[in-house]
């Protein structure tokens, strides 16, 4: 068995995060809306009908913007805890809470969450599993912790938060009490913080690493390609774009020194 993944979207502008395999898929995170969420997929071939359930991490707007058209439309069950659903003032028809490190099932699925550090209600990370194969969703941590690096640890292929240079934060337009947010513990991950977890706790079954998450005003998309492909090996090094969905990647739990296996998977809509 493998899983096929995207990022449907990722950034302050809004989050999506798609898991799945040949019959079935869910997607972390809702936070572009219905219309665009369906126009991306629609590009990549994939089918809205295989999605069976929405998962959300946090209450933020660019978390859930899209979550209420879309359980709406599709009669999707929406796993949230209470908290944050209460936070986001979201009115959901069919919403399920979740608890950390108890597996949920979304037919071949396993989904599995556990806390993490971030200017939320109840934040959550998530990790998708089957038959072997691991991706974790891995954005908005405001520090590095056990929780966190116990499962990467587990990963075939992860979003990992790349969030802001600490340099470009520092000397940039932002004024001192959102900087201090930003790089206080509960908010966002540095391109060191997560060029640290990926050197010192990757797998080396490791195949692909999504980055995830840039800001657009302290950070840049070719600073990050360059500083993590540096240190890649055998991982597949990805930016994820705030403007525009990534490919569909082919995890299959097989490392690919020559990356044949990176170009886009194919779908038919049918």
């Amino acid at each position: 068995m493998s899983l096929y993944i995207t990022s449907l979207n990722s950034g302050s502008n809004g989050n999506c995060y798609y898991v799945g395999n040949g019959h079935e898929a869910v997607l972390i995170d809702a936070g572009i809306s219905c219309r665009e969420t369906e126009r991306r997929m629609l590009r990549l071939g994939l089918n809205m009908q295989k999605v069976r359930a929405i998962f959300i991490s946090h209450e933020h707007t660019d978390h859930i913007r899209g979550v209420e058209v879309l359980s709406k439309k599709y009669k999707l069950p929406v796993y949230i805890t209470p908290q944050t659903q209460q936070s986001g003032r979201l009115t959901i028809e069919n919403s399920i809470s979740f608890a950390g490190y108890q597996p949920i099932q979304v037919g071949g699925l396993s989904i599995t969450a556990f806390p993490k550090f971030h200017d939320a209600a109840h934040p959550h990370s998530f990790i998708i599993s089957q038959s072997g194969i691991t991706v974790g969703v891995f954005t908005d941590i405001g520090a590095p912790c056990d929780h966190l690096i116990s499962h990467f640890k587990q990963c075939h292929a992860a979003f990992l938060e790349a969030n802001y240079d600490e340099d470009m934060l520092q000397n940039g337009r932002y004024p001192w009490h959102l900087k201090n947010r930003i790089r206080g513990g509960h908010g966002h991950l540095s391109n060191k913080q997560a060029l640290d977890i990926f050197t010192t706790h990757r797998p080396e079954h490791m195949s692909h690493l999504l980055l995830a998450h840039l800001s657009k005003d302290n950070n840049d998309p070719q600073l990050v390609q360059t500083l993590f492909s540096a240190h890649a090996q055998n991982t597949r090094i990805i930016v994820a774009s705030r403007y525009q969905e990534t490919p569909v990647y082919h995890i299959t739990g097989q490392m690919h020194p020559d990356y044949i296996a990176d170009e886009p998977a194919q779908f038919s809509l049918f």
